[in-house]
């Protein structure tokens, strides 16, 4: 009975835990003043931490951790999302099924709106249908794009990446900061996070213009569609891109939800809490983190997936058998390659993004010939890295499936996949950049050392280890 007992108390703890913020649900539609009713709060809660715990040692650091990306270090602070090595990622403390049930949708039984897991990821509360709606509308509100961004995206040829046409339109976008103006003005500190609020609403309600418009010049003759005000954020981005269907604009709602945010140890996301640390406003913050999602080791991959599977195509045909399919990973792994789409720095199962497209799929596309290659490789690529002994996490991660489910509904364009993710990475990144600037939080500078440092510091360890 006590074991009992004791087992309910923990159990009541950690729901306590998990509802903080639900028990202040609010009314109000305006994100904004919900964000003026928490923050006062959350400050006193950091300070109280810092206090009671400032001292408290997080963990070890290794030089393999040193020199080997600094994986596992624990340095920084990041609300939005926890990412667990098992169980994959939580939003404010939920999981992508959670989400995909409790956040309003467009349509009954559908996908979660992105609007509805931007006010989720900012407050920590799941918002209501009214709620979510009134960020589509400021969203719509905010989507004047100055003439000047389309200016400089003109300038640029047709054939240049279209990230690089991205970043130089969040660059092109900076001139309208309210932040840079309100510090170059003078402003107390304790008001940072409301320029920097009104800047990161902006930047997301029209990054999906730009992102058509750069989609429209680079592959469609630079025939540009105008904004459906009909339609929710994630439709309207899809209609202004080119497509229609009603189940596309389902699969851009899952996209953008999933993709907003991987808590804060990724290039794309530590790089614009890094750059924002300076106090650098949030179009620059942002624009350096998309050069970071442009790397081929991070956003790019999707795209490099895709390709990897019409290579697949290419050699021995569409349909495909599994021993097949295991001799052509054979020959990839052998040629010096990695096989895209598997593998992660943390994750140790399979990545719970790419599960939720892979029930999408079953559910709207399951005789599709590439969706059935990807389940074999599901079924085959694992058990091949496993018996290759050097890889920690043989499962599929999100870009294993993303680029089969858009390429169905016809976005073929793979070079420009990384734009999409960049699209709904932006909502993670500016929700948590709103509360560095909230928080108060100082310029990041960590320590760096010398192989020579090292060297010698560790022998002095050593020396001393000895001497006890």
């Amino acid at each position: 009975m006590v074991r009992m007992m004791r087992m309910l108390v923990d159990q009541g703890r950690r729901t306590s835990q998990n509802l903080r913020w639900v028990r202040h649900l609010s009314n109000t539609t305006d994100l904004k003043s919900r964000l003026e009713q928490l923050i006062p709060e959350e400050q006193a809660r950091l300070k109280d931490v810092k206090a009671k715990y400032g001292k408290c040692s997080l963990g070890d650091t290794t030089v393999d951790m040193a020199i080997g990306g600094m994986r596992g270090i624990k340095g920084m602070l990041w609300e939005t999302s926890l990412l667990d090595a098992d169980e994959g990622i939580r939003f404010r403390n939920m999981t992508i099924p959670e989400c995909q049930e409790k956040l309003p949708k467009a349509i009954p039984k559908g996908e979660p709106l992105p609007e509805g897991l931007f006010w989720l990821l900012v407050t920590g509360e799941i918002p209501t249908k009214e709620q979510a709606s009134s960020l589509t509308q400021e969203f719509k509100d905010r989507s004047q794009i100055p003439r000047h961004v389309f200016d400089v995206l003109n300038a640029l040829p047709t054939t240049a990446h279209p990230m690089t046409q991205l970043t130089a339109g969040i660059m092109a976008l900076q001139t309208e900061s309210q932040f840079a103006r309100a510090y170059e003005k003078g402003l107390d500190k304790r008001k940072y996070w409301e320029p920097v609020y009104e800047d990161s609403m902006n930047l997301i309600a029209r990054l999906p213009e730009i992102a058509a418009y750069i989609y429209r010049r680079t592959y469609k003759g630079g025939k540009s569609i105008g904004a459906d005000v009909t339609l929710d954020y994630a439709a309207n981005f899809a209609h202004m891109l080119g497509f229609d269907d009603p189940k596309f604009h389902e699969l851009m709602r899952l996209y953008l939800s999933i993709h907003t945010d991987h808590e804060g140890g990724n290039v794309s996301a530590h790089t614009v809490h890094l750059v924002g640390s300076a106090l650098s406003d949030p179009y620059l913050s942002v624009a350096a983190g998309m050069n970071g999602l442009a790397g081929p080791l991070h956003g790019l991959a999707n795209q490099e997936v895709l390709r990897w599977l019409e290579d697949i195509v290419a050699e021995i045909g569409m349909d495909v058998t599994t021993e097949q399919l295991k001799t052509f990973i054979w020959k990839t792994l052998k040629s010096g390659k990695v096989v895209p789409g598997y593998g992660h720095a943390v994750l140790r199962k399979t990545d719970p993004r790419y599960t939720c497209q892979r029930e999408f799929a079953l559910k709207h596309l399951p005789n599709d010939p590439m969706f059935q290659m990807v389940s074999k490789l599901y079924e085959v690529v694992p058990p091949i890295l496993l018996e290759l002994g050097k890889v920690k996490n043989p499962w599929p991660n999100v870009d294993a499936h993303s680029g089969v489910l858009l390429q169905y509904y016809g976005l073929k364009e793979a070079s420009y996949y990384t734009v999409l993710f960049g699209v709904s990475r932006s909502m993670g990144v500016l929700s948590q950049l709103i509360w560095d600037r909230a928080y108060g939080l100082p310029i990041e500078r960590p320590k760096s050392m010398t192989v020579e440092w090292i060297e010698n510091y560790c022998k002095n360890q050593a020396a001393k280890g000895k001497k006890k």
